[in-house]
């Protein structure tokens, strides 16, 4: 099976968590109260990301464009 590639032309704006994620003494789940972390903001281009991370005075890092290796091969060959 290979992995498909909608949605993958998006940039996307994650804000650093603020407070460590804490364990939950009677399940033990994991939780935080940091309600930014759970927020993913999605834009068309780099340039729409910057500026409204700089309308709204956010510090941000831009991280480089992975390339994902591909590797092609024909169901028939998993069985050779």
């Amino acid at each position: 099976m290979q992995s498909g590639t909608a949605n993958t032309q998006k940039w996307v704006l994650e804000f650093e968590p603020e407070l460590a994620k804490d364990i939950d003494p009677l399940m033990g789940w994991t939780g935080s109260r940091d309600m930014r972390g759970q927020v993913r903001m999605k834009f068309a281009t780099q340039q729409e990301a910057e500026a409204y991370a700089v309308r709204h005075s956010l510090p941000f890092e831009v991280k480089p464009v992975h390339k994902k290796k591909r590797h092609i091969q024909a169901y028939a060959d998993n069985f050779k």
